[in-house]
């Protein structure tokens, strides 16, 4: 029994399971359950997934979109995932376990998001998984690649790094193709300023000074590590891309805050380092509130090449998408 070339294997993971043999993807229910929790989070972090796991690549542009993390409304990107993924598997939200690499916020778009669910089946086949998966999406998401992973991998608790790019268009006029991806600038930016305030991010640092207060942030740690925060000039436009073991709510938006402020010669480049020292994010705000989310992407997530392995034998191949042909008609010759 095939179905999206799934073969039909049983798993005590789901033993109620049943998969239906129809190819009509839009025959399957909307499916219930409550997302996925920090428990159970928690829990596919620590054991040993008795099924499998598959990994997402996903670009989409967060204008209209609340964030990652789910919610019903306003729709969030991981909502609108687990309702493609529940019409293709044909399993309930809260067994495909769907878990992002990063929680971005509203607005915040994203090139190399990555995920990871599991189910209790196998696929000899991810080609037409993934073309039903981007049929259902809507426009403004897709997913890049699927592959099988290793029942090791996490999403979020496997990555070692992540990139994030932040777009400035530093012009008298705003370009109108730029407008939903990078924030408008008049004033006109010293460049070298922000790159030698850049380097006193690079580093190991406590950045309390620089994180949001957020709600669903229990008690995260304040330390992370910088690995390299760039200032590229592509003519009017102007990248800004970090990388780093993780970062805080809002701790991007606040680092690029201060470093537009130091570009526009309010402030020198020696603030970071008294503002990082003070680990205290009112000092912040007497300088600068956040730069707005829509400058802002996730480029890509960073993993050991342990975690990236592929599962031994019975995995099928990745899924990078399948180039449509065009069958010729064959004309007859007079």
């Amino acid at each position: 029994m095939i179905t999206f070339g799934i073969l039909s294997l049983s798993s005590s993971l789901h033993p109620s399971l049943s998969v239906s043999s129809s190819n009509n993807i839009l025959d399957v229910g909307n499916g219930n359950g409550s997302g996925c929790t920090d428990e159970a989070i928690q829990t596919a972090k620590n054991s040993t997934l008795d099924g499998f796991k598959w990994r997402l690549v996903i670009a989409y542009d967060g204008t209209r979109y609340a964030g990652w993390q789910f919610q019903q409304s306003p729709p969030t990107i991981q909502c609108s995932m687990e309702k493609a993924l529940v019409r293709v598997t044909k399993l309930e939200r809260k067994d495909l376990l769907l878990v992002g690499a990063s929680r971005t916020d509203t607005g915040v778009h994203a090139w190399g998001q990555v995920a990871h669910f599991v189910t209790p089946f196998n696929y000899d086949c991810l080609d037409r998984i993934h073309a039903a998966l981007n049929g259902l999406l809507p426009p403004d998401i897709r997913v890049r690649e699927i592959s099988p992973a290793v029942s090791e991998f996490h999403a979020r608790f496997s990555a070692k790094s992540k990139v994030y790019q932040y777009k400035i268009y530093n012009d008298t006029i705003m370009d109108p193709f730029h407008r939903h991806y990078a924030y408008h600038i008049a004033y006109k930016l010293n460049v070298d300023s922000m790159r030698q305030a850049a380097k006193h991010f690079i580093g190991k640092h406590d950045f309390s000074a620089f994180v949001n207060a957020s709600r669903n942030d229990r008690v995260p740690d304040p330390v992370k590590t910088i690995f390299r925060l760039d200032v590229i000039e592509m003519g009017a436009l102007l990248q800004l891309e970090v990388e780093g073991t993780g970062f805080l709510y809002r701790q991007v938006r606040n680092m690029v805050a201060l470093l537009i402020q130091i570009g526009k010669e309010a402030m020198p480049p020696e603030i970071v380092p008294m503002i990082l020292a003070t680990r205290d994010r009112k000092e912040l705000a007497k300088y600068t509130l956040p730069a707005p989310p829509h400058g802002l992407s996730l480029v890509a997530v960073k993993y050991n090449e342990d975690h990236l392995r592929l599962p031994p034998d019975g995995s099928p191949r990745i899924s990078v998408g399948r180039h449509r042909s065009v069958t010729k008609c064959k004309l007859p010759l007079y």
